[in-house]
This record gives structure tokens, sequence and C-alpha cells, in this order.
């Protein structure tokens, strides 16, 4: 239903947008929003039809993130610990919705893909970087949704092989169906499935007051002892939680739904919803898991998300094992969708091919052949490769990913303070060190991990040497920031005005970035880094693999 209530043309300001497929009258799952529509939303009925028309990429990349992996590290959390480490939770709703809503902004004001915008301001290096690693590491991803698969269909009783075949064959189906709209219906579908983890949660009876104790008063389970074990843990919950691929999916998945400024409260708002799914979702999760395992011999001794469901079975019957399993399954397609067509958008956003979903699969050949083809291969893996390896692909994908959450984050804040390419969108001073602050959070955790998985007998010692040491140098960092920022000339102060009606120009009007000395010194650091630690991680997973 269109909630069209004024057509007064107007002429299309020249932007960057790369497919004109992204040019349009904005077709979503539940409304309409015409291109030439540009009347104020009065009224609560017309500001609730044009949120429902809007709802869409925050709902779907933040319900996608609780996934296959997602279902394993927070029922680890809660079969290990309880709910001890439900306030990680909490800590992460202010980092999600500052990362995505800074995604949220490049997407609507610049029309094109964080891929893109990294190769064409930061050179080939960097762009062709973020696309082979966004590659290789939704690859893995994948296939862990697909391990998410055989899990549920194990419980269910269902043969691994058709299941996995039906799974890829639903996955792919529905995104070739040449049509934004049929997609995003099957998406959101899947998303309302989600919220079966709230009867779960009721049926299993968790403690709710030790649970809204435990969100709120952070602790550390075990005592110093178990320092490195539970610091891990912690590390795989920010990792499952704030994922690279979340970047690129979301930023390129508006520009496809062709949102534009104007409805960027719409966005956030969209926004906002996943983000309340995400996190009660997970926290039920942590809750009936604490709930279905306290005072029974698998207190502490998780193995995967199968033991979950077999464990929610004999704490509260059949029903709720079958429920929790097809849960699973549901969130490993999500989350199949959703990595699938981040890395299809953002190599089609590189490479200049016709990238979206409003086209058929004949006018986006090559497009619709990237999200297939990495379904269909990481299905084989699945169904080829033995447990062991399985394991150490899950594995792989937690650490890789922890490694490169810090560049993808640092490229982030970097965009969204490019006044090239977002003029008056660009970010404030508060979002900046607040940004600045949980990128320093998160090359701290980084390195905690790499060094964990080179050496698996890491002390807590070693791990509270690591955080200071890091803590010291974000402390001179942010001096140095500070005292440049004093003593500099004054900065000009941004024009917000108007800026509903402002995007990008083209790509090739813009005036490429300076690079300062200090920036310059930071990346060279930030490359180093990322090289050193994913060469040694790689070495690492190689020896293991051969040891088994």
């Amino acid at each position: 239903m269109s909630n069209t209530t004024n057509t007064v043309p107007v002429p299309a300001p020249r932007s960057a947008v790369l497919d004109d497929a992204h040019v349009g009258d904005i077709r979503g799952a539940m409304g309409t929003i015409r291109m030439n529509d540009t009347a104020p939303r009065r009224g609560l009925s017309a500001k609730l039809k044009t949120l429902l028309a809007i709802v869409g990429p925050g709902l779907i990349v933040m319900v996608g993130d609780n996934d296959a992996g997602a279902f394993g590290t927070y029922g680890q959390a809660g079969q290990n610990y309880g709910t001890q480490l439900l306030w990680t939770l909490l800590m992460l709703v202010p980092v999600l919705y500052v990362n995505q809503e800074m995604v949220l902004r490049l997407g609507a004001v610049t029309g094109v893909g964080h891929a893109r915008l990294i190769l064409e301001r930061f050179g080939k290096f960097w762009g062709a970087f973020s696309v082979i690693d966004l590659f290789l590491l939704n690859a893995l991803t994948l296939v862990t949704e697909f391990i998410g698969v055989t899990l549920a269909a194990g419980y269910l009783g269902l043969p691994k092989v058709a299941s996995v075949i039906l799974a890829a064959t639903i996955i792919i189906a529905s995104a070739f169906t040449g049509s934004f709209r049929r997609f995003e219906r099957i998406a959101i579908a899947l998303c309302v499935g989600s919220l079966l983890l709230v009867p779960i949660y009721f049926m299993a009876h968790p403690k709710t007051s030790q649970m809204t104790h435990d969100f709120v008063v952070p602790q550390m389970p075990g005592g110093s002892g178990q320092l490195a074990t539970v610091m891990l843990l912690i590390i795989s919950v920010i990792g499952t939680t704030v994922a690279p691929w979340q970047l690129f999916f979301q930023q390129s998945y508006v520009i496809d739904k062709r949102i534009t400024p104007r409805f960027m409260k719409y966005g956030q708002a969209d926004l906002w919803i996943g983000i309340v799914i995400v996190i009660v979702g997970a926290a039920a999760m942590m809750g009936f898991t604490a709930a279905a395992f306290a005072g029974t011999h698998g207190f502490g001794q998780f193995t995967d998300a199968a033991g979950i469901a077999e464990g929610l079975e004999a704490h509260a019957g059949k029903l709720v094992g079958v429920l929790f399993a097809i849960a699973l399954l549901d969130a490993s397609i999500v989350g199949a969708f959703a990595v699938s067509l981040s890395t299809a958008y953002a190599i089609g956003d590189v490479f200049g091919m016709k990238h979206s979903l409003h086209r058929d699969v004949a006018g986006a050949k090559g497009f619709y052949a990237v999200y297939a083809g990495l379904v269909v291969v990481a299905a084989a893996i699945v169904l080829l490769a033995s447990d062991s390896t399985l394991g150490l692909l899950t594995q792989g994908v937690q650490v890789l990913a922890g490694v490169l959450l810090p560049s993808a984050s640092v490229f982030l804040l970097l965009l969204c303070n490019d006044k090239e390419a977002l003029g008056p969108w660009v970010n404030g001073p508060k979002t900046n060190a607040f940004t600045s602050a949980v990128i320093g959070i998160l090359v701290t955790l980084s390195v905690i991990l790499t060094a964990s998985v080179l050496w698996p007998d890491l002390s807590s010692g070693a791990i509270l040497d690591i955080m200071a040491g890091c803590g010291v140098v974000g402390v001179l960092v942010a001096g140095y920031s500070f005292t440049r920022r004093r003593t500099g000339t004054k900065e000009d102060q941004v024009d917000r005005t108007g800026r509903e009606d402002w995007r990008m120009p083209p790509l090739k009007t813009l005036a490429k970035p300076v690079m300062s000395t200090a920036r310059k010194i930071g990346m060279g650091a930030l490359r180093t880094y990322l090289l050193v630690a994913m060469v040694l991680v790689v070495i690492k997973i190689v020896q293991v693999a051969i040891s088994q």
C-alpha cells in the first residue's frame, strides 16, 4: 500500500549512485514511498506508514547477526557461566547503534557501497584488502551457518544431506525472484521467526530477578584463575554481535532499498527495532540455557547448539528442544541471506557489475552468480568436510573476525568524517569521541584474541599486561589528538542546513582526502598489524589442522 500524500515532481540531484536500479520508488515489504513524494509526514498514521515502508535494513542486519555462531556463543556463555555475562549485551547496545547508524548515513547519503568508498577514498590497496578479507571471512561465516543447519536437522531427526540442500535452495531461490519486495518479505518473515526465543525463555523458567541483576551489574565469573577463558568468551560475544559483514551489508541494502537522507529518522527507528530484537534474543538464549543446565552435569561443559537443545528437552520437555532447533534453523538461514548478500553487493560495487535485487538474473548475472556460488560452495564444504575440520573453520571465523573488526571500524570512522563524501552529514565530536574509544577497546581485544590463538596457555597476567599496554598507548594517542586540536587552526563549522536533500556528488568529482603524517603512520601501523596477525593466525590454524 502506498503512503503517498503529495506527488509534486522534483529534479533529482546529481549523485554517485552506481546502479540505476538503486534510484526510484521505495518498495518495501510493508509499504511503498514514491520517488517524487516530498510531503512532510504529519500525524501518527502517516508516520507509521512511512516507518513500515522503511523497515528492513536495520531489522535484517541485526537479526541476521543472531545467527548460528551467535547461538553457539550465547549458549556457551549461559551453559558455562549462567547469566553472569549478561552485562556484556547491555554494553554493546550503544556500540551497535553508533556503528550501524554511521553505516546507515553512508548508504543513504553517498549511494555507494562500503567497499567502493574505501577503494576510492583510500586507494587500491585498502579497497582490494577490504573486498578480499570480506570475501574470505564471509565464505567461512557462511560455512558456520550451514553447520547450524546440520545441528538443527540432526536434533529434529532430519537427514543431513537433504536438509543442507533444501536450505541452500531456499537461500538461493529467495534472492532470485527479481523482486526486492519479495525478497524482503521473505527475510522479514524469517526475522519474525527469531521471536521463537521468547516463548522458549518463558517455558524454561529462568530466574528473572537474577537476570535483571546480571544485566546491569558487570562481573567476571570464576575469579582470576579463569580470567583468560572468560576474556576469550567475552571477545567472542563482541565478535558475534559486532561483525565486519554488517557494515557492508547494511550500507548496500540501504542503497538497494533506495532510502535517501530525508528518511534518515525512520532508518534510525528501524535500526532500534532490530537492536531491541537482537538483544532480547541474545539475553533469552543466555537465560534459558543457564536455567536448563544449572545444577546438572552439563553445567560448564558446553559442546554445541545441539547440546543446548538436548539440555532444554531434559529441563522443560521435548517441545522446548524442538522450538530451539527450529529457531536455530531459522537463524542460520537469515544469517546466510545477509552474509551472502553483503559479499555480492561489495563485489558488484567494486567491479562495476549490476548489483541489485530489483534486477532479475538476466539483468545482473555476476551479482547473482557470486551470491549463489558462495552458498553452493559453503553447503558443499559442510557436506564433504569432517566434523573436526568444521570445528576448526568455526574457530577460524571467530579469530579472523576479531582481528579484522578494528580495521573495519577505523575505516567507518574515517569515512564518516570525510566532508567531501558526507557533507553536512559528517560525524559530530561526541560520535567521534565515542567511536574512537570503541576502536581502542576493539584493538585491545583483537590483540588479546590473536595472542591467545598463538599461545593457548596465555596467562591471566599476560592478558592484564596487554590491556595495560594498550591502555597506555590509547591515553597517549588521545592526548596527542586533543593537543593537536587545541593548538591547530580552528576547524570549519559544519553547515547542516538543507541536509535532507544533500547527496554525495559523483565520485570522480570529489577531491582526494589529504593524508596527514599522523594518519599515514597510523594507517601503516594498522596495515602491518593486520598482515602479521592474519599470517600468524593462518599458520597456527594450519598447524592445528595438520596435528589432527
